[in-house]
């Protein structure tokens, strides 16, 4: 019997766009693109890429704590980044940090927009409970 298993962080937005944050079946954690909002659904640093960043990574900490797992357990990211050109190098002393000595498969897309208009970065990922 396969067992599923979600976690939303309880923003009302969630059930209003009909995601779930984190979808777990069969030991796989799938993670819906996490960005930068508080726990009341706030959008957290408008135009400064360290903060949404930071704030990104938190609310990715977040979900994979939802399924009792750390970042040791994530496989792969997948980052969307506004402006690569100028958020890049920023972004990587970030993500170096976040990811520690764990190299997860990983990839760094440059997009035009994203879904919120002061949005500058968004990340999905893959994780595993074993």
């Amino acid at each position: 019997m396969t067992m599923a298993k979600t976690y939303n962080h309880g923003v009302a937005w969630e059930e209003a766009f009909g995601v779930t944050q984190g979808y777990s079946v069969n030991g796989n954690i799938y993670i819906s693109g996490q960005f930068s909002h508080d726990m009341q659904g706030a959008f957290v640093g408008e135009g400064d890429i360290e903060a949404q960043t930071r704030q990104t990574l938190e609310n990715l900490d977040r979900v994979l704590a939802g399924f009792g797992v750390a970042r040791s357990n994530i496989a792969e990211m997948e980052v969307f980044l506004t402006n690569p050109q100028e958020h890049f190098e920023q972004f990587i002393v970030l993500y170096k940090e976040y990811v520690g000595d764990h190299r997860p498969a990983a990839t760094l897309v440059g997009v035009s927009g994203l879904a919120f208009p002061h949005q500058l970065i968004e990340i999905r990922a893959v994780a595993h409970t074993d």
